[in-house]
This record gives structure tokens, sequence and C-alpha cells, in this order.
């Protein structure tokens, strides 16, 4: 099975890329221009960094290869796509706060970089293309949320991913491409140390005894979504049939709020013999959700799927690979 993972350096991207070589030794292609994403999260996967496209092209069997591209570049995305089975678009530019800076990247990152692997997805014409999404298209919807919403985004990055779902179902029934695409929530984990989500910034603040940064009152709730749980749902989706052109949201459907975050790693904190640095709050971010957990019958019917990691274990975890001994 070959694949192609853009992002392949990333949080989920790394996981997912570990995940298949370990399970699977599956022949592996990851896109990554190596800014947020390091080479290093792969390992101890063997792979090779390519900064040129190679004259032949030729599937590597005893490693990753690793393209250092944008994924913007259309040239790129039609080369590394050719002969792919799986292509599983990661790559993106994340967060709502980068998205209202700078919308026009947003938008050149994640609408015409998903376009490009899409174009190419049409010439290889892959078994699977899987696109990653959150729950930014849903916007300030009543919670819980899922597939039936109306989209109401609130920032350029919501906007960009639902332009996203919209042209994975647009090349499904335009081009038969067999597309699915996946609302995850919000995703934490080992791995994340270069991650400016929640969790891991209070996961870095208590390991750097920096102060804990609160936006607003804390009460605020989102659903956590444990990475391992992610590359479960992104392999099911890989290959489960007649799921072409579906979206499903994912997460474990349960409003936690930021101050329970806070109390559950304070707990972990103290099993690991740390202390909790002070907390602060300031006023809350535009363009973000004050309550939203997701609602995740139709992934559980259709790809038989659920998530498997409590969050007190994923957060302990979480703190863990945090810790100067933890693995990279």
């Amino acid at each position: 099975m070959r694949w192609v993972i853009t992002g392949g350096c990333g949080f989920v991207g790394a996981a997912l890329v570990n995940h298949l070589w370990q399970q699977h030794r599956s022949s592996i292609r990851v896109v990554d221009r190596l800014s947020a994403g390091k080479a290093d999260a792969l390992h101890p996967v063997p792979h090779k960094i390519l900064k040129t496209l190679p004259t032949a092209n030729t599937w590597s069997e005893n490693q990753v290869d690793v393209f250092a591209f944008d994924i913007s570049d259309a040239a790129a995305a039609q080369f590394v796509s050719q002969e792919a089975d799986i292509i599983v678009h990661l790559a993106a530019n994340t967060g709502v706060q980068p998205s209202i800076a700078d919308p026009m990247m947003d938008c050149q990152s994640n609408v015409l970089g998903t376009l490009a692997y899409l174009e190419a997805a049409r010439a290889s014409n892959p078994k699977r293309f899987v696109f990653a999404s959150s729950g930014a298209p849903v916007g300030a919807a009543p919670a819980p949320v899922h597939e039936g919403v109306i989209p109401r985004p609130l920032s350029p990055y919501g906007a960009s991913k639902l332009a996203g779902e919209g042209y994975c179902s647009a090349y499904h029934h335009s081009y038969g491409l067999d597309t699915v695409s996946l609302r995850f929530s919000n995703l934490y984990g080992p791995g994340s140390k270069h991650k400016t989500s929640v969790i891991a910034k209070f996961c870095d603040a208590i390991l750097q005894g920096e102060t804990i940064a609160i936006n607003g009152t804390g009460t605020q709730t989102r659903d956590f979504l444990y990475v391992d749980d992610a590359v479960g749902a992104i392999m099911r989706a890989a290959f489960t049939n007649g799921i072409g052109g579906e979206l499903y949201q994912l997460g474990n459907g349960r409003p936690t709020s930021i101050l329970e975050i806070l109390h559950l790693l304070e707990q972990q904190a103290k099993r690991q013999g740390l202390s909790m640095p002070p907390v602060r709050h300031s006023s809350p971010l535009s363009g973000e959700v004050q309550d939203t957990y997701a609602l995740t019958r139709k992934v559980q019917q259709h790809l038989n799927w659920k998530p498997e990691v409590d969050l007190e274990t994923g957060l302990e975890r979480t703190l863990q690979s945090f810790l100067p001994q933890a693995a990279p």
C-alpha cells in the first residue's frame, strides 16, 4: 500500500507515519515544508529529506521519503501523488488567531493547497483521499455539533476548512474521487511540544515554571481528542468501503472546560513531583467559540469508530511526553 501524507512531520502526521511504518510496513511519502513540523518527529522511522524532485518517480521501500515542499506547489503534488493508493491531506495553516492576522496566507495554504492535492488525486486516482478538517467550520452553533449543523464559521480558518470540505464533496460528485472529510475536535497527546494548543501550552508552562495564561474565565468548554484515536479514525476512513463523499464529526463527545483541564493537569503534575505555576486570566480571543463538543453517532455507525483513550489517561501521557527524559 502506497501512502502520501501531507503534513507528515506534524503532530498527527508523525503519529500516523509511525503507526503505518510499525504496523503495516507501507510505502510512505511525506510532504512537509518543515516549518512547524520537523523530520525528527518521525524518529525512529528511517527517512530521507528530499528538497528537489528526483528524476525517476520510484517509491522507496526501506525509508520514508520526506518531500520538503509547500503544499501549494502543484508540480510537487502531481509528482508525489503518482501511483498513490491513499492520500491523507493533513497539512494546513492551523489556528484561528493566525488566520485572523493573515487571512490571505490562510486561504493560500488551506484552500489552494488542498486544491493542489485534489487535482493531483484526480490525475492519479487513489483509492481514497482523506481530508483533515476541524470543528471550526461549524462556528458558534449550539452544542453538540454534528454533520447536519449549518456551518457558520467565525474565523478565516473556519472558512478555509469549510472550503476544503466543499471541494472534497465537489471532487467526489464531479470526478468520482473517493474523498472523506474528518472534522477533528481539539487534538492533544505526545508529540505536541511545538503546538500552541491549550493543553500543549499548559504542559509547557508547567515544565518551564512559567505563568499559565487563560483567555477568558476558563469556563469555556471544548471537546478533546487524543492523537492515537485520531490516527485510528484516519485508518478507518482510509479503508471503509462505501463512504466516498462523506463528512464525519470526531471527538470524545464530552464537553470539558479549560479550568477542568487545568485541574486534571495539576493532579498529574503533583504525581510527577512538579509544582504548579501561577495562573493569569486575560481577555477572550476573537473568533473563538464559547462552548462546543461533538456528537459522533454518524462516525460510530459508518466507521465503527469511537475514542479509546479517556481524558485523564491522555493527559498523563501528554504531560509525561513533555518531561526532559521523554523521547522526541
